[in-house]
């Protein structure tokens, strides 16, 4: 998933140049109950199959498993086993969700609108166009949604690589 996977010597068949390109099928992942963003992004990097503490970490760390409360996880793996990406596709997935409720909330806040002006016998007011961003009165400041601290900063630029590769499909997540 990074540099420090291929220095491992875990380079994955979709960065491998030496081999064929063919698809990666990653349902496994989908079947973890990931964002179809996220899919997307592990298919790319090439893993068709989510590790052994993936595979138990990632249902554990979804807010739907623990009755909608977040869960604290401490996870013990061999370097290599995959636990950046363990803990990262639920944070991002998480994240996808709640910016998924903000868009249904404010769709339907603009439907309950336009019907009121229906029922008043109003025109409804059309849905906003976008804003130009690079206009400086339409730029909104970002606002962090998880925090990841790290030991060194070697390992937070790996773990912020990793998250790059990950949100490659993903609109509205940005990594700093």
């Amino acid at each position: 998933m990074s540099d420090a996977f291929e220095a491992r010597g875990e380079l994955s068949p979709a960065m491998n140049p030496e081999q064929p390109q063919t698809p990666v099928d990653a349902s496994a992942f989908a079947a973890l109950g990931l964002a179809p963003e996220l899919v997307s992004a592990v298919a790319d990097l090439g893993y068709s199959q989510p590790t052994a503490v993936q595979a138990r970490v990632i249902p554990l760390a979804s807010p739907a498993a623990s009755g909608g409360r977040y869960a604290d996880l401490m996870v013990s793996s061999q370097t290599g086993s995959g636990k950046t990406a363990a803990f990262l596709l639920p944070v991002l997935h998480t994240l996808l969700g709640q910016q998924a409720e903000r868009a249904a909330a404010e769709r339907a806040e603009r439907e309950r609108q336009a019907a009121e002006a229906l029922a008043r016998g109003e025109t409804p007011a059309k849905a906003p166009k976008r804003k130009d961003p690079t206009n400086p009165r339409h730029f909104k400041a970002a606002t962090p949604g998880a925090l990841v601290l790290c030991p060194t900063r070697e390992l937070a630029q790996q773990v912020a690589h990793d998250a790059i590769e990950l949100v490659r499909h993903c609109r509205g997540l940005r990594i700093a």
